[in-house]
């Protein structure tokens, strides 16, 4: 399934575990694996702590200190600190899907991961029974 979003700043992270778990719901999935992939090069997916969002802003706050926009990188669109943060956080996610219901820890959550926005970007769900 595709899913669109708009990302509101230069760097964020979006929790989209309710869209995947609709999406779950709304395939009729009982026992699998979901897999959420982004097609975008300076953006990411990645499972991390959802509970707390001092947790997100100590992340984002790490990379801008990891990678700081630069003007000594040779990538000429001057977003190369986006894409090396997207090569870390990956692409795509894999979850258990057990009983109709995402295979999270408590504290879990999956995030969509702008690191060159705002833009309106799209992500992807598919599902193996």
């Amino acid at each position: 399934m595709e899913h669109t979003i708009k990302t509101s700043k230069q760097d964020e992270m979006i929790d989209i575990t309710n869209i995947i778990q609709d999406d779950v719901r709304n395939c009729n999935i009982k026992d699998g694996m979901a897999i959420v992939f982004v097609p975008h090069t300076t953006a990411g997916i990645t499972i991390n702590e959802n509970a707390d969002p001092d947790v997100i802003y100590d992340m984002l706050a790490t990379f801008r200190k990891l990678i700081p926009e630069d003007e000594s990188y040779r990538h000429l669109e001057g977003n190369s600190h986006a894409h090396l943060k997207s090569s870390i956080i990956g692409s795509s996610c894999t979850i258990i899907i057990e009983n109709g219901r995402l295979k999270l820890g408590t504290w879990q959550g999956v995030y969509f991961c702008e690191f060159d926005g705002p833009r309106t970007r799209r992500f992807y769900t598919k599902f193996i029974e």
